[in-house]
């Protein structure tokens, strides 16, 4: 009874850890990976891609990739796809899509996979293995015996753009990430791709040599320029290749420079207003004289006649030749025909008792 009753009570325990056992994978399934509807089909078909474990919400890239396996990802970046016939689809709720994907014969020779990325957030990718019935098959390019390397952390872009860059200098920045040795061997003075592309276009690929060593089990901190052309702006990435295989990627938001705009605004204003002052300067030099010898009605005037024509504001000194020519002034209660001093009212003024012209009578005594 003791022995059937333990045995109950560990059954009682034991189904539902399996029970959770078995639901285990499905819960891990949290790595990103997709599944083709058919494993081979020619250029001009198309296949079924289904997904999950992705971001919710998440844009995602599907290409088609050649010279490429899952194990050792798409070697030469997307410069070995169809870049052309490459779809986009955007992750629903739970991680998951389903999209047909057209087949197209990628730019390398087989052995080919459906490479999925992902467009916008933290980086995430996943290959299938596909067969492009038709195309060319090569054995892929060996790996360098000895040491790997592989970017342990997230790349970064050091740096800011200063004045010169708002006038159209070329940005620069500087990408800095970490890499670890995971080969058997040292690797040294190791020779990194660095790569720019704006939007959908593929990136352009620039050598640079990092000095230094890297020993087996170790890891170092990466830092190599980059610089865009004068005048770039808007949305860049920028990729890192190392032996055939891209090891980060990183988005770069360049602003516009304003200044560039700015200055050719006032180029379009000062321009014509100069060229306005030469022209009136020239009309002004070739217009005809008048009969006077002066070319305007403003030239030639003389400080002397500016003086004269100017208004006086004090009162003005009479000469005597003005003070007979203007008549006296009348008096505002006479007339000019009752004023007493004219001829017109007899003398000029009362007689004079001895004056020479005063007659006198004599009456009798």
């Amino acid at each position: 009874m003791r022995t059937a009753a333990l045995g109950a009570v560990l059954a009682l325990v034991l189904v539902p850890l399996a029970g959770a056992t078995w639901a285990f994978p499905a819960s891990a399934a949290g790595r990103p990976s997709v599944t083709l509807s058919k494993s081979e089909a020619g250029a001009g078909g198309s296949v079924t891609v289904t997904g999950s474990g992705w971001r919710p919400g998440v844009l995602l890239m599907m290409l088609v990739c050649g010279q490429s396996v899952p194990s050792r990802g798409v070697i030469g970046g997307t410069n070995s796809c169809a870049n052309a016939d490459g779809r986009a689809v955007t992750t629903d709720a739970k991680g998951g899509f389903s999209k047909n994907l057209p087949v197209a014969e990628p730019p390398k020779p087989c052995p080919c996979v459906v490479h999925v990325a992902a467009v916008t957030g933290e980086k995430a990718e996943a290959d299938a293995i596909f067969m492009v019935a038709g195309h060319s098959v090569a054995p892929l390019p060996k790996e360098e015996g000895g040491g790997r390397l592989s970017a342990l952390t997230d790349t970064r872009l050091d740096g800011s753009s200063g004045l010169l860059t708002w006038f159209g200098s070329p940005p620069s920045r500087t990408l800095v990430l970490t890499v670890g040795n995971v080969g058997t061997a040292p690797v040294k003075n190791p020779v990194f791709e660095v790569g720019t592309s704006h939007g959908v276009f593929a990136p352009q690929w620039e050598e640079q040599q990092w000095r230094g060593s890297v020993a087996p089990g170790r890891k170092a901190l990466i830092r190599l320029p980059v610089e865009l052309s004068a005048g770039a702006h808007g949305d860049y990435t920028v990729s890192l290749k190392y032996g055939g295989k891209v090891l980060a990627e990183q988005p770069w938001g360049v602003g516009r420079p304003w200044g560039v705009t700015v200055f050719w605004i006032l180029l379009c204003v000062v321009v014509p207003a100069a060229v306005f002052r030469v022209g009136m300067a020239v009309v002004d030099r070739v217009r005809p004289r008048g009969p006077a010898g002066r070319t305007g009605r403003h030239r030639g005037l003389r400080l002397t006649e500016l003086t004269l024509r100017l208004p006086r504001t004090g009162p003005t000194p009479r000469t005597p030749a003005d003070a007979s020519a203007s008549p006296a002034p009348a008096l505002p209660w006479f007339t000019p025909d009752n004023d007493p001093g004219t001829a017109a009212n007899g003398q000029l003024s009362a007689p004079q008792e001895n004056g020479p012209t005063t007659q006198t009578r004599k009456g009798p005594t």
